[in-house]
């Protein structure tokens, strides 16, 4: 049985596998959100770190703003990033889903921004946003970069025509019906989830979009998912 999504809800899906240095920097981050009502679904892909102990202690005693929520899964097994990531979809209630990963933040007002862009245009589907790259010296300074890969309006569309990606997965905030209407990031794909999700998105004829705001701030560290792919394909 499908239940009807529950509107203006936004369900906020922070994955996790061995990030307890930074999962709640990640989970502060959505509470401080200025947009409301949000619920926090946080699927724990079976860390060995301890991730589950920060989590609890993060939620223990916890009081939310009207109409917001949080549910936390840890799984019995690893099923991988795909795998937990459709897991949070299927147990969302929200008009909306938004990504965040979870050793990244989000700005105070990125649920609002792309909210009221998805509301401004009903033909949208899927929004993105700028963000910025950032990580701490050997002094504990903090190191910004700005990307160069992103796109906007209709050159979305050209770059992925041309098997390009240009937006950045942490960022993504998309119309619930989108993903019932076509699932979640397929399980046998390791490590360009993103980059087939949207896609599969583009050829269900899906419209989509990016902000220029830097709502976003992505976290380089050794122990990224996508550094380790990239290494594997011989890439950045």
């Amino acid at each position: 049985m499908r239940y009807p999504r529950v509107s203006g809800l936004v369900s906020v899906v922070v994955t996790n596998y061995n990030k307890a240095d930074y999962i709640e920097e990640c989970l502060n981050s959505i509470a401080k959100q200025t947009y409301k009502p949000w619920e926090l679904i946080i699927i724990d892909d079976h860390s060995t770190d301890h991730s589950r102990e920060r989590i609890e202690r993060w939620l223990k005693g916890r009081s939310y703003p009207p109409a917001c929520s949080a549910l936390f899964i840890p799984l019995p097994r690893n099923v991988g990033f795909s795998g937990a990531l459709s897991h949070g979809y299927f147990m969302s209630r929200g008009e909306y889903i938004a990504v965040q990963d979870s050793d990244d933040w989000s700005h105070p007002d990125r649920l609002h921004k792309q909210v009221e862009h998805l509301k401004a245009n009903p033909h949208i589907d899927l929004v993105g946003s700028n963000y910025t790259a950032f990580k701490v010296d050997a002094e504990g300074n903090l190191q910004y970069t700005e990307p160069k890969w992103l796109k906007y309006g209709e050159h979305i569309m050209t770059s992925y025509n041309k098997g390009r990606h240009c937006i950045c997965h942490g960022t993504l905030l998309f119309r619930g019906q989108l993903f019932d209407s076509m699932g979640g990031p397929t399980r046998k794909t390791d490590g360009a989830e993103d980059y087939e999700f949207i896609a599969k998105s583009l050829a269900n004829q899906a419209k989509i979009d990016n902000l220029r705001d830097v709502l976003y701030y992505y976290r380089l560290h050794p122990d990224q998912r996508s550094r380790e792919f990239y290494s594997r394909k011989g890439g950045k």
